[in-house]
């Protein structure tokens, strides 16, 4: 059960766990989460986690992330987002789609707090997630050593559990599919995402993905990425039988 708090200019969403309330009180001790990396969390994360850092308190284990922009805008404003009603805050959507995909035992990081401070007409965003341990991006597997193509079927089949539940994910890539010493598949970074009903996003999902993996692999060995192994991907996703109930999917 999700609980708000309201905050000095903004609220802070969290579940009523113990992890939850650990997060607020972390969020209360650190208004800043750049001042927090420079009080004992460890920076630089995996690339592609859009600046997060690890925070380690000693009995938890999170991963926190302020929302950053990219592109031209970025010159003008790094982390102000305009004001649109707190419902469509980018935080507390991410924390949302998480706790519904997470309740469903998807392979997703659990949601712990997320955070917004308005300032006039704008506001500034964070989350703080569960850490999954031992994982590195697949992006980074590849620049190592080739994937088995067990790997790449398991994470075809990953991608479509999370599709099946309209888990809809808005920058699917080679650096937001996590994968552990076990090669257990995770998807990450869900900032935007949403739950939707079936449709073409679940194609351009998949396409959007194929485009990062050919982007990733060029400067690698051949044996990294081709033909084969997208299709050993897409044999993955294609073996598990459909959904029983698309209309539990949600709207679009």
């Amino acid at each position: 059960m999700e609980q708000r708090l309201a905050i000095e200019g903004g609220a802070i969403l969290a579940d009523a766990s113990d992890s939850g309330n650990a997060a607020v009180a972390w969020f209360s001790a650190h208004p800043s989460l750049a001042k927090a990396v420079g009080e004992g969390a460890q920076s630089a994360v995996a690339k592609g986690r859009g600046g997060a850092f690890f925070v380690d308190t000693g009995t938890r284990r999170w991963v926190a992330r302020p929302y950053r922009r990219g592109g031209l805008i970025a010159l003008f404003s790094r982390d102000r987002y305009a004001w649109t009603g707190e419902d469509r805050v980018r935080s507390f959507r991410e924390w949302r789609t998480l706790a519904a995909l997470h309740a469903l035992a998807l392979p997703v990081p659990r949601p712990v707090a997320a955070r917004y401070r308005r300032a006039g007409l704008t506001y500034c965003a964070e989350l703080i997630t569960e850490r999954i341990e031992n994982t590195e991006p697949l992006s980074a597997r590849l620049e190592i050593e080739p994937v088995s193509l067990t790997l790449w079927i398991a994470i075809g089949r990953c991608l479509r559990r999370l599709h099946d539940a309209g888990g809809y994910h808005a920058d699917l890539n080679a650096h937001n599919i996590l994968v552990d010493s076990r090669d257990a598949v995770y998807v990450v970074d869900f900032d935007r995402g949403s739950i939707r009903r079936p449709g073409a996003w679940r194609d351009a999902n998949l396409a959007r993905l194929y485009r990062s993996l050919c982007k990733v692999s060029a400067p690698l060995a051949p044996d990294r990425f081709s033909a084969t192994e997208w299709e050993t991907l897409l044999a993955g996703y294609r073996s598990l039988p459909a959904a029983a109930d698309d209309a539990a999917h949600g709207p679009a």
